[in-house]
């Protein structure tokens, strides 16, 4: 398995400049019109990626799951009429891919979507999507994994739910099957999740398990924790998104708004290339920093050639282009050459 990942002419890594993914998923409420504003907005923000979700009523839901969901109660603002009603409106019909992908085309932003069956596997193979997207739902699909494994696309895999074991697993059966290069989400499949539940640490666990690109899939309200898991070396951050939490639907409540993505496409870059190394570098604006924030040896009052300098002589002094304050103790029982005023810098030119 590889340690990089490449999307489109871009490769990420652990530590790289974080591909952020604005998933839009079903936000879009079954409106073109919609979706385009919200692709849109996520260019503005600076996404490279606009992620949407590819099922339909057949292929999602089974009609045991219909008959006993027959309406969400818990919030009048985001859900309407039985479950079936709702996946009906919600779902992207096969022209609408197409539509989609030719509108991010013209927006020099990555089309991307998540599929939930091998007929949509085919479709956004069609659409030409730069990887594959799997749902943490499906970690334990083998026949979806095994169906797209071998289509020569990156897969990016999110882990919710998932056992450490189920991941092993599902890494082993696509590598298995040609796959060569994946990359792993950390995921927490609540929405939104306790902070004590988020667990970040699994970043960097995965990291020394698996040595892919690992990245963070985010269902946290605000920007702060998706741009904490950059510190840790996410390289792919994907958060739902929308132009207002305040429209119904399943997901706009937890997602992110054009100011909080904005937020998080620029900071999250900063964050990673502050990053640097573990090697210990004074940077050449430091250098120059130094001599003017550091001290040298100056002599405390005025003194007269032949004088022997002691320790009262001498004190320490910005700037520091002269004699460094560690090398005082050289100094002591040393003559001097010349007369000298009070405050003047040490030079090797004035003692012997």
């Amino acid at each position: 398995m590889s340690s990089i990942i490449k999307i489109g002419k871009k490769e990420f890594y652990n530590f790289s400049k974080p591909y952020v993914i604005a998933e839009i998923g079903a936000n879009h409420n079954g409106d073109m019109n919609l979706a385009k504003q919200m692709i849109d907005a996520a260019v503005n923000c600076g996404a490279d990626a606009v992620k949407f979700q590819s099922w339909t009523p057949k292929t999602l839901i089974a009609k045991e799951e219909y008959d006993r969901n027959q309406k969400y109660d818990d919030s009048p603002k985001k859900h309407f009429g039985s479950l079936k009603e709702m996946v009906e409106k919600y779902y992207l019909r096969e022209e609408q891919h197409y539509e989609l992908k030719a509108y991010c085309d013209t927006k020099k932003v990555d089309f991307c979507s998540t599929p939930f069956s091998e007929y949509e596997v085919d479709l956004l193979e069609k659409c030409q999507v730069p990887f594959f997207k799997v749902a943490s739902m499906d970690i334990n699909n083998f026949q979806l994994l095994n169906y797209l494994a071998d289509r020569g696309k990156p897969v990016i895999l999110s882990t919710g739910m998932a056992t450490l074991s189920e991941v092993d697993r599902a890494l082993e059966l696509l590598a298995k099957k040609g796959c060569k290069e994946m990359a792993l989400l950390h995921c927490i499949s609540i929405y939104p999740p306790a902070y004590e539940d988020i667990n970040l640490n699994n970043i960097t666990m995965m990291q020394k398990t698996f040595g892919i690109p690992i990245g963070f899939s985010d269902h946290t309200i605000g920007f702060s924790i998706p741009l904490a898991s950059v510190a840790l070396g996410s390289c792919i951050i994907e958060k739902h998104f929308t132009t207002d939490k305040n429209l119904p639907g399943w997901d706009h409540e937890i997602s992110a708004d054009p100011h909080e993505m904005e937020i998080i496409c620029r900071e999250s870059a900063n964050i990673a290339k502050s990053m640097g190394t573990f090697v210990k570098v004074v940077s050449k604006a430091e250098q120059e920093k130094k001599m003017k924030f550091r001290r040298s040896a100056v002599f405390t009052k005025n003194l007269k050639s032949g004088h022997v300098l002691t320790i009262d002589d001498l004190t320490s002094k910005r700037p520091g282009t002269g004699i460094s304050p560690d090398l005082i103790d050289q100094l002591i029982g040393r003559k001097l050459t010349v007369d000298i005023e009070e405050d003047m810098l040490v030079k090797w030119d004035y003692i012997k």
